[in-house]
């Protein structure tokens, strides 16, 4: 197969980590596509990375030079927070906020659960440690900082064996004098121990969101810096001295030496990948308004791309369970107050448990059958039906074998569960029982779809879904008939398209700064020029990194709310200083996406106050991330046979085509199924399907 390849290729490579599977991607600049998925090494992930790099290498007879750069996407983050698994951590706090983290800002994930507990603070009390000091709502102080009492608190906490301090005071984000004195304290007196101060890493209003994402990014911060240092000597002992980017939750990419000292930004990175991936193919295509889908094996993910901008959240939370998508039902986990690609969650996946609840009704999920025992079909001993049970009782998944015949699958256990599990209880026939359960799944799974559009304003009719992960492609014709869609994009490589996501994103750095003041076209030379300094700070970042001033891009947006509003929302504000020519249209900006998300705008007697200013700076590449084709060197395997497939009751049970990719080179009527190497696509009756000149399988409903 190596000798189909350049000489001297050189690739981008795309790396990410999931608690199950390893995805890895290689892309050169001819559009050259080599793909490799194996087991996460949970121990030491790098252990994995290095592990399928060097397989690829040997099966493609590849190079440790032949690597450009390695972009990356982890859950070592989240996972330290969802495991509680990070460092010891310390809390320095102003006299009186003691208890901020337990009291958090009385938001509810279940308004009636009046059974529902708070996580519990990732930093104890008796960590938690204030000193006497005020800085008032206009920055000025009113009470000094005792640096005796500061030092003592730090030899207090160093006494308890704290592994990192965490360090927010009240109103630090007007002036955060007071927070440097006591970075000063710390690194004299315990010289190496990792913290950071609030106005460092969210110098944003808001005491509770400011303190909560402090503190996640000291208590996670030695652990990412650990797995980086560990990953980057990994790789070089391996002869691959490629630089190292990490995907963001924003979707942009940073250095790995930022990624270590401000992880916070990372906690989200592996969702982020697909969409982004999603939003620079849906541009090749000419598609503005699309839907990504992600469905894999415990959870389903959706997210939106309009006017080919990603959706972006100002905050979210970890450790809460699923996200709903709802701005409503909030405060379930550790508030992160970071950009983040604006995501809905569902407990759908191939691995949901179908089951029948003492109603009589069949339910589906939230829980999963993981990776272990697994679905009943791979005969680890599960004996659970799941979604994957279903789909190959229904015949959608091949009833031998996925992956391309690296993981055997028994068809025969997967009947006879869903047979006494399911179907005997309700008097059903196996595949309608199957059926039922697929269609549930699909119900569970539109209310992400619902939450990032419909709940949001916007129609779902006018837009196209991507349809990715190892499921994705299973449910998307289905998904978006139900919901009026008329186009499904499947993308090459969907089940690893997390990875494949990571080789589009762009070097991105995102700052802000609260500066409150209602909206005027008097008094705007202070907004301007504290954009400026902001902006002044994303190119020195750039420049640092090697960017030059000609691949560097500035975009500014403001969080803005009605006077008298506890929350914003974000809005792009003109590229220009502001001035009397253009804040009407920064105000009537922020009307439309008001009245876009909540159905109605306040009259103009109103006044509309800028809460935050925000920029985002853009390091560009020096050629288009996107070759013009897609050429995946994976040799495919002859198409099997045809099989039943059993489309539902009025369709029944159909002699179905089973084919390959590159079969659909021209248009072809449903029902037929396209088995790829790390991902099924169901084309339903009635639709048709073609392969574009990317490599991306067009559904049209």
């Amino acid at each position: 197969m190596s000798d189909s390849l350049p000489h001297n290729p050189t690739y981008r490579v795309g790396v990410d980590i999931g608690g199950t599977f390893t995805d890895i991607v290689f892309l050169s600049e001819d559009g050259r596509l080599l793909t490799k998925k194996i087991s996460s090494s949970v121990d030491n992930y790098a252990l994995a990375i290095v592990q399928g790099l060097s397989d690829l290498f040997k099966e493609h007879g590849l190079v440790g030079h032949d690597v450009d750069v390695l972009r990356h996407g982890t859950t070592v983050g989240s996972n330290a927070i969802l495991e509680h698994k990070g460092v010891l951590t310390g809390l320095i706090c102003s006299e009186g906020f003691r208890d901020i983290l337990e009291i958090r800002n009385l938001r509810r994930p279940h308004l009636y659960n009046i059974v529902w507990n708070k996580p519990q603070p990732l930093v104890e009390r008796y960590l938690r440690l204030p000193v006497n000091e005020r800085i008032n709502a206009r920055g000025e102080i009113e009470v000094a900082l005792d640096l005796a009492q500061v030092e003592q608190v730090v030899d207090r906490m160093l006494g308890e064996g704290v592994e990192a301090i965490a360090v927010c005071l009240k109103n630090s984000y007007l002036n955060p004098v007071h927070e440097y004195a006591i970075k000063q304290v710390i690194e004299a007196r315990a010289p190496g121990l990792p913290h950071c101060v609030s106005h460092d890493v969210l110098p944003e209003i808001k005491e509770y969101e400011r303190t909560s994402t402090t503190t996640v990014n000291a208590y996670i911060l030695p652990i990412v810096k650990r797995y980086l240092e560990t990953l980057r000597k990994s790789l070089d002992a391996s002869g691959i001295h490629a630089k190292l980017l990490l995907m963001q939750s924003n979707g942009g990419l940073i250095t790995d030496a930022e990624a270590a000292r401000m992880p916070v930004n990372i906690v989200e990175s592996g969702p982020a990948g697909g969409v982004v991936g999603a939003q620079a193919l849906a541009k090749k295509l000419g598609l503005t308004q699309i839907v990504t889908f992600d469905m894999g094996g415990t959870t389903a993910k959706a997210s939106i791309v309009e006017d080919g901008e990603v959706s972006r959240a100002t905050e979210y939370s970890v450790g809460g369970g699923i996200m709903i998508g709802s701005r409503l039902l909030t405060g379930s986990g550790y508030l992160l107050r970071v950009p983040a690609i604006d995501l809905a969650e569902v407990g759908a996946g191939g691995g949901s448990i179908v089951r029948v609840d003492a109603g009589g009704a069949v339910r589906v999920g939230p829980d999963s059958a993981g990776a272990f025992p697994g679905p009943v079909c791979y005969g680890k001993g599960g004996t659970e039906p799941t979604i994957t049970d279903c789909n190959v009782v229904l015949g959608y998944i091949n009833p031998r074998h996925l992956v391309q015949g690296e993981l055997s699958l028994d068809a025969s256990k997967s009947r006879d569960a869903v047979a006494e599990k399911v179907a005997g209880p309700l008097g059903l026939s196996p595949e309608h029982a199957a059926y039922a359960a697929f269609k549930i799944a699909g119900s569970n799974m539109m209310r992400a779809i619902r939450a990032v559009s419909v709940e949001r304003g916007r129609d779902v009719r006018g837009f196209s879904l991507f349809a990715f992960g190892g499921n994705g492609p299973l449910f998307g014709a289905d998904l978006a008939q139900s919901l009026g869609m008329k186009l499904v994009v499947v993308p090459p490589s969907a089940g690893l398209f997390s990875s494949f996501g990571l080789l589009y994103a762009d070097v991105e750095h995102h700052y802000s700064r609260t500066f409150r003041r209602v909206l005027s076209t008097e008094g705007v030379a202070d907004i301007n020029a504290a954009w400026d300094r902001l902006i002044a700070h994303g190119r020195a970042q750039l420049e640092a990194e090697g960017f030059p001033p000609e691949r560097i891009r500035i975009r500014k947006f403001a969080d803005m709310h009605y006077k008298g509003q506890s929350y914003e929302l974000a809005v792009p504000a003109p590229d220009a200083p502001l001035d009397a020519s253009n804040v009407p249209v920064l105000e009537e900006t922020f009307a439309k996406e008001y009245e876009r998300t909540y159905g109605h705008r306040s009259p103009s007697s109103i006044p509309i106050e800028m809460v935050n200013i925000k920029v985002i700076a853009l390091g560009l590449p020096e050629r288009p991330l996107v070759p013009e084709a897609l050429h995946d060197v994976r040799a495919e395997r002859p198409a099997p046979p045809p099989r039943q497939v059993y489309f539902g009751p009025q369709a029944g049970w159909q002699l179905t085509p089973i084919l390959r990719r590159s079969d659909l080179a021209r248009k072809t009527d449903g029902p037929l199924i396209v088995e790829d190497y790390d991902s099924t696509c169901v084309v339903p009756p009635g639709a048709t399907a073609e392969l574009d000149g990317y490599g991306n399988i067009l559904i049209r409903l």
